[in-house]
């Protein structure tokens, strides 16, 4: 982190890089005076190496595709070669906003490890929509994973990771009730059933639902709870961290939102790609867990069954927009939760991602 910032300190000095002109899509073969300051541009950040003479050329060749693949990948965005909104967005940002972007990074990065390290933990990227799974300080497992959306962030938190619950009731939060079910529920009569989510009361006894008023329910009398199975939002397996923030890791039956490069669609929780992979490294210490197949086995059967992990594994939900790698090549994300507080970094959404389905989700 540190060269990379002295690297941007430099740029900075030198006055920063030249303004793009905003405009339309630039794709290969494309002839545009814009195409000179981004090459520029590229040029300045090192994703674009060329003798002198070729950053006054206006064409779009393969030299700059590959350029700018580069620079989608180092993004998080969509790797297309072309020059859309979104990677439009990410390159005009100043280089002062970027150098502040990987100071306030670091700082986050040092109140992380400010306390002891554990040899062995799981860290949750929500800005990159990643997990991975450290042991021994080395990265055994990273996995894409769903984050919350704007206006239902996935806070920052340091948890325990302590149980597995497979084939898991989804208690659906009063939040979510209010502002999600409850309306699908009126303009959809028959959506409960087709969820199989029924109103119990705080006990778990079932209520009728012929003898609810669907406009004026008590959340602190009346819940609302979907039943195990592949339908559940939760998928077929929780992952229980107690929290103040009551957030968790768990499967999905979305499985195609992981396809998409930004992934804030959840009400705050993370849902895990390969989920399973995931719950045998948490639950390899465990008598009888390190035999290949049991988690299958326990899938296969079917059954709910909480397991209490023998030696329970750090946690921690974070929000990194900027980092370096090994060799201080500087990796960015956009602040799609708008913490770095500058507009500049927001970034613009892919307008060819499909939108995610509506649907309840935790």
């Amino acid at each position: 982190m540190e060269r990379a910032i002295e690297r941007y300190e430099v740029i900075v000095e030198k006055g920063g890089w030249p303004m793009i002109p905003q405009g339309r899509l630039l794709r290969l073969d494309d002839d545009d005076d814009r195409i000179v300051p981004i090459k520029r541009r590229l040029g300045m950040s090192g994703d674009l190496r060329a003798s002198a003479g070729y950053f006054s050329s206006t064409r779009f060749d393969d030299q700059l595709e590959e350029a700018v693949q580069r620079f989608q990948e180092q993004f998080g965005l969509r790797v297309t070669g072309r020059i859309d909104r979104p990677t439009m967005a990410q390159l005009a940002a100043p280089a002062r906003s970027r150098l502040d972007q990987l100071r306030l990074n670091q700082r986050r990065l040092r109140e992380l490890v400010s306390g002891r390290v554990e040899d062995r933990y799981v860290l949750v990227n929500a800005a990159a929509f990643q997990l991975e799974a450290v042991d021994n300080f080395e990265v055994q497992l990273r996995h894409r994973v769903i984050a919350g959306k704007p206006d239902r962030q996935t806070p920052s938190v340091r948890a325990t990771i302590r149980a597995l619950n497979f084939f898991p009731y989804w208690n659906v939060p009063d939040s979510v009730a209010t502002l999600d079910l409850l309306p699908r529920v009126r303009k959809e009569p028959d959506y409960l059933d087709k969820e199989h989510i029924r109103a119990v009361t705080n006990r778990g006894i079932p209520i009728d639902m012929s003898t609810l008023d669907l406009n004026n329910i008590d959340l602190k009398q009346v819940r609302f709870r979907q039943e195990p199975g592949p339908h559940n939002a939760l998928g077929l397996v929780r992952i229980d961290m107690p929290n103040s923030e009551i957030v968790y890791m768990h499967d999905t039956p979305m499985k195609q939102l992981f396809n998409q490069r930004v992934r804030p669609f959840s009400a705050g929780c993370v849902r895990v790609q390969d989920v399973f992979k995931l719950v045998e490294w948490l639950a390899r210490h465990g008598i009888g867990w390190d035999q290949p197949g049991r988690v299958q086995a326990v899938v296969d059967a079917g059954q709910p069954l909480d397991v209490t992990l023998t030696r329970p594994v750090p946690v921690y939900f974070t929000y990194l927009t900027a980092w370096a790698e090994d060799d201080g090549r500087a990796v960015f994300r956009p602040d799609v939760y708008g913490r770095d507080g500058q507009r500049d970094l927001v970034g613009e959404r892919d307008p060819d991602a499909p939108p995610p389905p509506a649907t309840l989700a935790p």
